[in-house]
C-alpha cells in the first residue's frame, strides 16, 4: 500500500473514531486504486479521494414518538448525503437497535460506487435509525414514522435525495413515511422507492435485490462454461433478498439448502422450493427474527447460534447483513467445494475472509456490484413515477436482468483494463470509482 493511501486511511480512522464498518470499506475500494492512481495522477493531484470519503452532508436528529402505553420514547435518526456527483442521493433506510452513524456511512460509501455501477444516473446515501420495528404495533411504527418523516422530509425530494427501503423498513414503512411526506409537502411525487404498487411502487422491487444477485452469479458462472443447472447453494439471512434469490435460483435449476437467521441456520437437503418459498414470507410476519420455526414445520435440521457456511455447497449466496463471512467461515466453505460467492447484502465478507478467497482464485463478487439489483430497479421506479406509467413484471425484470449483465461485463472489462483480469473486487470499485471522479472534476469544487 502506498504512503498515500496509507495517510488517507490514518486520517480517515483519526477522524472517524469507533467507526470500524466504515474504516473496513473505504479500505477496500482505496488498495483497488492504487493502479488507477498510477495512470491518472490528476485524481491525486485534485484529492478526489479525499473529498470522496467524506460525507457531502451528514443530517441527525431526534425522533420523538408516543407508544401504545401513552409513553414518551426517543430515537435517534440519520441521514448520509454521501455524494450526488452522478444524480439525487439515492439509498435506504435502516430501521434497526444496531444502526449508528458508523454503519450508515459505511452503507453510504458503499452506495456511491453501486449506484454507479448501474449506470443509472444516482448518487449515494443511506439513512435511518436506532429504532426497532420488531414487537411494535402498527400505530406505534406509524407514529414513530410520522415523526422521523417530519424532519427527514426537508432535506429530501425526488431530485435532491430519494430513499428506499432497508433492513426493518418494508411497504408498511414506506406507505407510512409517504403519507406523512404528503401531509406536510402537500405533494405527489417519487419521493421514495418501495412504495406500494397501487401508489406509485413498483413490481418485483421486494424480490429485485436477490434477483439481480443470482443474475450476477449466473453471469460469473458462465465464466467457468456452466450455470446454476444442478448446483447447491447456500443461502443466508431470510428476509426479501435471500427470498428473491431462492426464488431465481430455482427458476435457474440450482438447489437452496440452507436459510439463516439470529437463532442460526437451517439445513433442507431436499431444497427450499415450492410452498416452503412461500413459508419464508410466513417467517418474516411472524416478527420472531429466527429461523428454527422452518425447520420444526418441515422436520430439517437446525444449527443454532451459527452461520450456513459449513455445508457442502458449490454456490454461497450471503444475503443477511456485514461481516457475516469470516476467514475460517472462508476456508470451511472452500473446504467444502465452494467455488462461487456472490454477496447478496452488503460488505457481508470481511476483509481476512476476502483475502482467503483471492488467494484461492475462486469466483468472488462484491456487494457493490452483486447486489445493486436493489437500487437499480427503485431507479426503474423512479423513472416510472417520472413518467406516471407502471411497467409490467416481465418488462421490469428484463431491465433488471440487462443491468445486471451490463454491470458484470464492466467488472470484468475494468479489471482486464487494468491488469487484474478475474478480479471483481477491482473491477468493481474501478469502474464505480471512475464515473464518480470524473463527474467530480467535471463540476469543479463539489
Amino acid at each position: 500500500m502506498s504512503e498515500y493511501i496509507e495517510k488517507i486511511l490514518k486520517d480517515i480512522k483519526a477522524k472517524n473514531q469507533n467507526e470500524p464498518e466504515f474504516h473496513q470499506a473505504v479500505q477496500e475500494v482505496l488498495e483497488s486504486l492504487e493502479i488507477v492512481l498510477q495512470r491518472h495522477p490528476e485524481y491525486r493531484s485534485l484529492k478526489i479521494l479525499e473529498r470522496m470519503v467524506e460525507p457531502e452532508r451528514v443530517i441527525m436528529f431526534r425522533v420523538p414518538w408516543m407508544d401504545d402505553q401513552g409513553e414518551i420514547q426517543i430515537n435517534r435518526g440519520y441521514r448520509i448525503e454521501m455524494n450526488s456527483a452522478i444524480g439525487p442521493y439515492k439509498g435506504g433506510l435502516r430501521f434497526h437497535p444496531s444502526v449508528t452513524l458508523g454503519i450508515l456511512k459505511f452503507l453510504a460509501f458503499e452506495q456511491v460506487f453501486k449506484n454507479s455501477l448501474t449506470t443509472l444516473p444516482m448518487g449515494g446515501g443511506k439513512g435511518g435509525s436506532d429504532f426497532n420495528t420488531k414487537g411494535k404495533s402498527d400505530n406505534e411504527i406509524m407514529r414513530f414514522c410520522q415523526s422521523f418523516m417530519t424532519e427527514l422530509c426537508r432535506h429530501i425530494g425526488p431530485n435532491t435525495d430519494v430513499p428506499a427501503g432497508d433492513i426493518g423498513v418494508g411497504t408498511r414503512e414506506i406507505g407510512f413515511l409517504y403519507g406523512q411526506y404528503k401531509r406536510i409537502r402537500n405533494e405527489s411525487t417519487g419521493v421514495l422507492t418501495g412504495k406500494g404498487i397501487n401508489w406509485g411502487g413498483s413490481l418485483i422491487r421486494p424480490e429485485a435485490t436477490g434477483y439481480g444477485c443470482v443474475y450476477f452469479a449466473e453471469e460469473m458462472l458462465k465464466t467457468k462454461k456452466t450455470t446454476f443447472d444442478g448446483k447447491v447453494v447456500a443461502v443466508s439471512g431470510f428476509g426479501n433478498v435471500a427470498w428473491g434469490a431462492v426464488q431465481k435460483v430455482n427458476e435457474l435449476g440450482g438447489k437452496v439448502v440452507t436459510l439463516s437467521g439470529p437463532d442460526g441456520y437451517i439445513y433442507d437437503p431436499d431444497g427450499v422450493k415450492g410452498e416452503k418459498v412461500d413459508y419464508m414470507l410466513k417467517l418474516r410476519s411472524s416478527n420472531k427474527d429466527a429461523v428454527e420455526d422452518y425447520a420444526k414445520e418441515y422436520k430439517v435440521k437446525f444449527v443454532p447460534s451459527k452461520k450456513p457456511w459449513d455445508m457442502k455447497v458449490d454456490v454461497a449466496l450471503p444475503c443477511a447483513t456485514q461481516n457475516e463471512i469470516y476467514e475460517e467461515d472462508a476456508k470451511e466453505l472452500l473446504k467444502n467445494g465452494c467455488f462461487c460467492v456472490c454477496e447478496g447484502a452488503n460488505m457481508p465478507t470481511t476483509i481476512e475472509a476476502y483475502n482467503i478467497f483471492r488467494d484461492a482464485k475462486i469466483l468472488y463478487a462484491p456487494g457493490k456490484a452483486s447486489n445493486a439489483g436493489g437500487v437499480a430497479t427503485s431507479g426503474l421506479e423512479m423513472s416510472q413515477n417520472s413518467m406516471r406509467l407502471p411497467w409490467s413484471k416481465e418488462e421490469v425484470d428484463r431491465r433488471l436482468h440487462e443491468i445486471m449483465i451490463r454491470i458484470h461485463n464492466t467488472c470484468i472489462t475494468t479489471a482486464e483494463r487494468f491488469g487484474t483480469p478475474g478480479n471483481y473486487v477491482n473491477g468493481a470499485n474501478i469502474a464505480g470509482f471512475l464515473k464518480v471522479a470524473d463527474a467530480m472534476m467535471d463540476q469543479g469544487l463539489v
